[in-house]
């Protein structure tokens, strides 16, 4: 019995090879600023283009679907104690808050299954009644206890769905993961399978101490996990590229896994986003052999390479528990003379963004394949009556891209509680979009539809025959088109009071190097770590935001400018563009999301300032695009910047524990409870007896030396009863 070697991502990043324009390629196309006031025939462009006011203007958007909490005040400045950077071992908040440990790694959500035990690991067949490993993104869904529906002014009693991204195998199972002549247990596969996917978990606030506690016996409390069947819809549904022996007409899977960042939909159902799901797989070193030429070139560009092995070896486990399929199709090798008949197309049925109605426990989650396949990190909508809904959307890997999927059917509030039956009607058809930003602000969604800007059977990159080819392989279609590179994209949000819609990207060690700066990525500089490591390129991140050129979500023309970038405190200013001082300084930024009043909370997952603090959550209040300048970064890079940031409008709240990412936003309606994701506290720990975190026992004790680590879920509320980051 061996240990089982910890899996690298490396495979999963730095896949885009396409040659596609940079900024410093095209600037003998530069408009002028003076010219382009001149041309636009969008007045309003133009003067958000010729300003440089810092003040925030408060504007507010006419179309933009308006938060119904009674409670929903944007405070003019933010007034709480910032938190001190630090490494403790527990979540540190300002004063007069409390911090509640709600749900975590193996608590049961069943009455019929005892909690976690550290010295008795429950069996891997039991999670499918227990928490998931590695909470991620997260929504709260009001719940009407007479309809049983969404009821969004409700803050009292909710649904609480959340992500459970991966696992930190070495405190999951009793002595780590282990495997035995080759082959991984079986018992620890399961485990492993189950604590993957989505938790659905029925809670209750009191409203007077505003404590929340979840409702065990709850018929809603249910588990999503990598072996759920799932139903595919959209333009991809039924098409042979989805084709398995599970479902040779390809139209189901099972499972969901590496679910990151979430959005949700105005009707009332929740999005889990699959985002590195290719590193699941385990391909021959010889299948190349047995593909064709487009074929090799669609799994290279996703990371999945001949010889390629599995991350957790999933395919490795002998079934004698469960059926041995289960086990199989993780080998997408061909190894029969169709695709019905084997798990060759295994990896195309990841990738997608989930739909899951949490108040119908009947139906199938379903994979909404018009929204394309990729590393979908997260989803924002955007909300107007009348009009085609957007989904913004990122994609998480160095050099990848944004992406914006627009319906053909137009906002009907009568469609709410609508479940799945809305979701066909707004997910299965619409427009994919890619983005191209450009030197002097402006940018471009291109279309990505089969017929159009070159997607067709002659493209050179892949053989484009359908739709169903063009979202499938969403990655060959954007480089095909020129978009532009980002450093990684992760999780979007859109304003509630103007419709602008913020994207953080949260760093990129090849920024400067394999992938040239530009206006929308301009950072490349150096930091040493712990005086010894030195890190190159765009180290700590930063986050972009733009708005649709006539404030529709139609348009496929937008201004941008940068809004925050992640720094040091003490950098140069050329680095730290956004004036950070110590009481807001960061890194990495990763989760994002505006509450109701319009206060935008970001959290980090960060290894490049771990020297001096744990990850953490800020609160901020932006302006608007356009309130800022033009700067120059320190590799010479001209950008555009917003308005600098200062200790009123930017601090941090809350500070982690000890090697975890902080990650999953949540608020009820009343903004008086706030949940957030503890994700692997201890992830370094060398071995299972060996942790160098004990949280969340140390919430409690911070004296605990003995505990495991365990991701969980918290919840975070005012001592007196009152708003978080109230006035």
């Amino acid at each position: 019995m061996t240990e089982q070697t910890p899996y690298h991502e490396e495979q999963e990043l730095d896949n885009n090879t396409s040659a596609n324009t940079h900024f410093n390629d095209i600037l003998d196309q530069y408009i002028s600023r003076r010219d382009l006031i001149k041309r636009t025939t969008n007045g309003a462009l133009a003067l958000a283009l010729a300003s440089t006011v810092t003040g925030y203007a408060n504007a507010q958007s006419s179309t933009v679907q308006k938060s119904t909490s009674p409670t929903a005040k944007r405070p003019e400045k933010l007034t709480f104690q910032p938190v001190a950077k630090n490494t403790l071992d527990i979540v540190t908040v300002p004063e007069g808050y409390q911090v509640n440990v709600l749900y975590k790694l193996g608590d049961s959500i069943n009455p019929a299954y005892a909690d976690w035990d550290d010295n008795s690991i429950p069996s891997g067949p039991s999670f499918q009644f227990r928490s998931g490993d590695c909470h991620d993104g997260m929504h709260y869904f009001g719940l009407n206890s007479k309809t049983k529906h969404m009821d969004d002014n409700i803050s009292s009693e909710g649904l609480l769905v959340m992500n459970h991204e991966y696992i930190n195998p070495t405190f999951l199972h009793p002595k780590g993961p282990t495997k035995v002549n080759g082959h991984r247990p079986e018992d620890e596969v399961i485990r492993e399978t189950n604590v993957h996917g989505v938790s659905i978990i029925h809670i209750k606030k009191d409203p007077k101490t505003q404590h929340v506690s979840v409702l065990k016996d709850s018929v809603f409390n249910r588990r999503i996990t990598a072996t759920t069947p799932m139903d595919f819809s959209g333009p991809a549904k039924g098409s042979s590229l989805l084709s398995t022996l599970f479902s040779p007409k390809g139209l189901q899977t099972r499972g969901t896994h590496n679910n990151c960042g979430n959005g949700y939909t105005p009707w009332g159902t929740y999005l889990t986003t699959e985002e590195n799901f290719i590193g699941y797989f385990q391909r021959d070193a010889k299948d190349d052999e047995q593909r064709q030429p487009h074929e090799v070139a669609a799994l290279k560009r996703y990371g999945l390479k001949a010889g390629s092995s599995s991350k957790y070896e999933w395919d490795t486990a002998i079934g004698q528990i469960q059926s041995q399929d289960l086990y199989d199709r993780w080998k997408a090798n061909v190894t029969a003379s169709n695709s019905n008949q084997d798990y060759r197309n295994g990896p195309n049925t990841f990738g997608w963004m989930v739909e899951i109605d949490p108040f119908n426990i009947k139906h199938n989650p379903v994979k909404r394949t018009a929204m394309g396949r990729f590393a979908h990190e997260d989803s924002a909508c955007r909300v107007v009556d009348g009009a085609p809904l957007a989904f913004y959307m990122g994609d998480d890997s160095r050099g990848e891209y944004i992406y914006k999927f627009v319906s053909d059917a137009k906002w009907n509030p009568k469609d709410t509680n609508a479940g799945y039956k809305a979701g066909d009607k707004y997910l299965d058809k619409g427009t994919l979009y890619v983005a191209k930003f450009n030197q002097d602000g402006s940018g471009q969604w291109i279309e990505l539809t089969y017929g159009k800007n070159g997607l067709d059977i002659t493209n050179k990159r892949y053989p484009f025959s359908s739709q169903a080819d063009v979202v499938t392989f969403a990655r060959l279609a954007a480089d095909s088109v020129g978009a532009t590179k980002m450093d990684r994209p992760e999780w979007c949000t859109v304003h509630p009071e103007n419709g602008e819609v913020y994207v953080t990207l949260t760093n990129n060690s090849n920024r400067g190097i394999d992938y040239p700066t530009d206006a929308a990525n301009p950072r490349s500089y150096e930091d040493l770590y712990a005086g010894k490591k030195l890190q190159k390129g765009n180290v700590n991140g930063h986050i972009i935001r733009f708005k649709e050129k006539n404030d529709q979500t139609t348009d496929t023309e937008f201004q941008w400018d940068i809004y925050l970038f992640g720094a040091e405190a003490g950098m140069a200013s050329n680095i730290n563009l956004s004036g950070l001082t110590d009481n807001n300084d960061f890194s990495s930024p990763d989760g994002m999301a505006f509450d109701s009043r319009g206060i935008l909370w970001l959290e980090t997952d960060d290894s490049a300032y771990t020297d001096v603090t744990n990850c953490m959550m800020l609160a901020a209040i932006p302006g608007h695009v356009g309130d800022g300048t033009k700067a120059v970064s320190s590799n010479g890079q001209e950008t555009i910047v917003g308005a600098k940031i200062n200790d009123d409008n930017l601090r941090r709240f809350l500070v982690g524990p000890k090697e975890c990412e902080i990650t999953g936003i949540a608020m009820t309606p009343d903004n008086k409870a706030i949940f957030v994701n503890i994700q692997h506290p201890g992830e370094e720990s060398a071995s299972f007896d060996k942790p160098s975190s004990h949280w969340p026992a140390t919430q409690a004790d911070p004296s605990n030396s003995t505990a495991r680590p365990r991701s969980a879920t918290i919840v975070i509320t005012r001592k007196d009863g009152g708003l978080i980051a109230g006035e």
